[in-house]
């Protein structure tokens, strides 16, 4: 499914309830793999190619906090408005279902569950979308749940 309107300009009421969006792909490189782990998340599975093979694993993984860094370039590239953004008071529900490994090519599915006007701010409103993160296998490897607070179309005139 496509926006009604391009990122650039893009409001809350272009998040449309049930509306499933799949796009991007980036690539998981060995060396970007094992720099951010030996500097963010320095276990043995993600950043010793030898001491990996001897895990439940079996190999070199991305650490789970380096495939939602990856999902992140996608959704602020392909989904999140570029023009009415305001933030995001957080995520829930957070699952790595399956390794990233060295080689793997990744997208987003993002399913746009609520949105909700704000009561307080008129200007504004809550989009919680569940985003997925898929591999080249169709393999699901991350899911959450997240809310952004997006500014409402302003008015013309």
């Amino acid at each position: 499914m496509t926006f009604a309107h391009p990122i650039t300009d893009r409001y809350l009421d272009d998040y449309v309830e049930g509306d499933v969006h799949r796009f991007g792909t980036i690539a998981v490189e060995a060396d970007e793999l094992i720099a951010f782990a030996k500097r963010f998340d320095p276990q043995a599975m993600h950043t010793d190619p030898e001491a990996a093979k001897n895990t439940p694993f079996g190999g070199l993984i991305a650490s789970g906090w380096h495939t939602a860094g990856l999902m992140m370039r996608l959704y602020v590239e392909h989904y999140l408005t570029h023009a009415a953004s305001l933030a995001s008071p957080g995520l829930d529900e957070l699952r790595w279902l399956k390794p990233v490994r060295a080689g793997d090519t990744l997208s987003v599915r993002v399913t746009v569950l609520k949105t909700v006007p704000s009561r307080s701010k008129p200007d504004r409103g809550a989009v919680t979308s569940f985003v997925e993160v898929i591999n080249q296998a169709d393999d699901i490897v991350m899911t959450f749940k997240v809310v952004n607070i997006i500014a409402k179309r302003p008015s013309a005139g």
